[in-house]
């Protein structure tokens, strides 16, 4: 069976491979855009799904995984900034305060579909300005919803992180291991051992 993770995404693509599963990573086709009338979880499924629905005509009989993180605060919806002024006026927006992080997954074979909704909270330290600016510096803001990695340089702004950290990162592991299982792939990786090792790039730094 063929496993396709439609994502550009090498935070996704590390996050799969945990798994010890063969896969291809392929872009998704489309672009994102976003409406004002979805909620947060509305929206990253949304686009989770039509990423995954955007290869079905030239992988069927695939199993296709669609995903999409964003940053929710009171509500309001933040993607990736399009530049630094962009990712500056985030991270002023968060710090010093708890976001959540809404990670959706889709997955899809034909007809059939597993879809889910993983929600984390992020508290982020009240960073100063100088602090943000040494950050922005880096580049390590752009491409990431809500400007910051938490898998990055950015964990140096984050002062907690509350449930599953490879959703905040991009890929809910343990969810898209219990879709793959109901596709009937077997998931030959240990996922008990892999959160109570948690050896893959900042996890070890969070509280278990």
């Amino acid at each position: 069976m063929t496993l396709v993770l439609a994502s550009t995404s090498p935070r996704r693509y590390q996050i799969l491979s945990l798994l010890n599963l063969s896969f291809l990573m392929v872009p998704p086709e489309g672009s994102e855009v976003a409406a004002d009338g979805r909620s947060p979880a509305d929206e990253a499924l949304f686009q989770a799904r039509r990423k995954a629905a955007s290869l079905v005509a030239r992988f069927p009989g695939a199993v296709l995984i669609g995903s999409d993180t964003l940053i929710s605060l009171d509500g309001a919806k933040i993607g990736k900034p399009r530049d630094v002024p962009g990712a500056r006026d985030i991270l002023r927006r968060l710090r010093g305060r708890a976001h959540e992080v809404v990670t959706a997954v889709a997955m899809v074979q034909g007809k059939r579909m597993f879809e889910i909704v993983e929600t984390a909270r992020v508290r982020m330290r009240e960073c100063s300005d100088q602090e943000l600016e040494a950050y922005l510096a880096t580049g390590d803001s752009l491409d990431k919803a809500g400007a910051y990695s938490v898998q990055g340089l950015g964990r140096s702004l984050i002062a907690g992180l509350e449930g599953d950290y490879p959703a905040v990162v991009g890929l809910p592991l343990r969810a898209v291991a219990e879709g793959l299982r109901q596709f009937g792939v077997d998931v030959p990786a240990d996922l008990d051992r892999l959160y109570e090792e948690r050896n893959f790039l900042n996890w070890k730094t969070f509280e278990s």
